[in-house]
């Protein structure tokens, strides 16, 4: 506690001398990251990479240079060395100097770039989602299996104080008993741009449930303990981006779902998205045999986060209602602090050699749901996972591995 972050941080004692410091001390990082694509979600894990402070930015490759750019601002603005400036993705692999990789680059591209990673021999970081079908999903899999270092896959959400709380409640504490039923919600406000705009268009982002959504199915996996059977959706473009279009391509990705799931474990899981929200609002309800937990984040433009989580017991125990949050410079260095925490345990598992995920199979099963869920919207019927999967899938390769995969 003595040495902590805010400390550090604090330009009141930008007066002294090295020498002179010790609860405002840096700590040396152990460990050295490149970073392959720079727009907002790289940039977001170069903010978290220098705040957290556990390694230092060795390297930049992104084609685009603006992007580039603003990535080399946040590192010389914090007072770091100046990183190397990759010309391609192959120089970033084959720098001597970085221990890991983040790759932050367009969903669309994920197989390609892994392709090209796998052979690096580095500790890869590789965000969400691991692809845009659930074929390249599979491969990006397979290439998971065969890469020589610790592969993690950036659903980050399960960091969030909120679902971190969930998590200790429903399994820890086992607050609800045997879990029957798990439900969510985001409501929130559109896509928000990108260089090129693919995050518009489905065959770029795999649909709108697979690129957004796998955030939640992948936490809803979690809580059901089981992998998915049956899936069942409904939902179309209503409000945004409909008169949109680029580079001669009309806009396409749905803006409202309702989606239900059926899980293994006899778990029933149901989904509610809309993304033309005058603001930001998710929850999540998991309903047991003895208890329920209600968890709920929301904000509108401009007003501060709002957390909850409620236990409701009855005569089993003690309800309770928390407000569990992070600190302001914490949660406000992306994603309302769960993207500081994920490179917490990233680092914690280089440094250890451990692997707690989420991995490979924990990204696969994500991207399954929200595949399928789009299928389901596109032939106005029930979807039966196993005709989702690719043919080469072997069940035995990736075990859902539930409860197991806490951080």
């Amino acid at each position: 506690m003595e040495k902590n972050r805010l400390f550090r941080r604090a330009r009141a004692f930008d007066y002294l001398e090295n020498e002179d410091r010790y609860l405002t001390a840096d700590e040396p990082p152990e460990l050295r990251f490149g970073f392959v694509g720079c727009g907002m979600m790289g940039q977001e894990h170069i903010r978290n990479t220098l705040l957290v402070g556990r390694a230092s930015v060795g390297g930049i490759f992104d084609p685009s240079r603006k992007s580039s750019a603003h990535g080399l601002k946040l590192v010389e603005k914090a007072g770091h060395p100046v990183p190397a400036i990759y010309t391609s993705l192959e120089e970033a692999c084959a720098d001597p100097a970085t221990d890991a990789l983040i790759v932050a680059t367009p969903n669309f591209t994920h197989l390609d770039v892994m392709q090209k990673v796998v052979g690096s021999g580095k500790a890869l970081l590789i965000e969400k989602p691991i692809a845009t079908t659930v074929p390249d999903a599979y491969e990006v899999c397979c290439l998971a299996e065969q890469h020589s270092n610790l592969v993690r896959f950036g659903l980050q959400y399960r960091y969030k104080a909120i679902y971190a709380e969930a998590m200790s409640e429903v399994f820890k504490r086992r607050s609800v008993g045997h879990v029957h039923s798990v439900n969510m919600l985001e409501h929130r406000f559109p896509f928000l741009d990108k260089v090129g705009q693919w995050n518009k268009f489905n065959a770029f982002t795999g649909g709108t449930l697979v690129e957004k959504c796998c955030h939640y199915f992948d936490l809803m996996n979690l809580f059901a303990g089981g992998a998915p059977e049956t899936v069942f959706a409904v939902g179309n473009q209503a409000v945004n981006f409909r008169d949109f279009t680029y580079d001669n391509r009309k806009a396409d990705g749905i803006d409202q779902a309702q989606v239900t799931i059926r899980y293994d474990s006899g778990v029933i899981g149901g989904f509610s998205l809309c993304m033309f929200a005058p603001g930001s609002r998710e929850d999540l309800v998991v309903c047991g045999d003895t208890g329920r937990l209600q968890a709920s984040e929301q904000t509108l433009p401009g007003a501060s986060l709002e957390n909850r989580v409620e236990v409701w017991q009855g005569e089993n125990g003690a309800s309770r209602i928390t407000t569990p949050s992070y600190p302001p410079h914490i949660s406000n260095a992306g994603h309302h602090g769960s993207t500081f925490f994920e490179h917490v345990a990233f680092a914690d598992d280089l440094v250890s050699g451990k692997n707690t995920g989420p991995g490979p199979a924990e990204g696969f099963w994500s991207v399954v749901v929200g595949a399928a869920a789009q299928q389901s919207i596109e032939k106005g019927a029930a979807i039966d996972v196993v005709d989702v999967l690719p043919a080469a899938f072997e069940n035995g390769l990736l075990q859902h591995n539930g409860m197991e995969i806490l951080p």
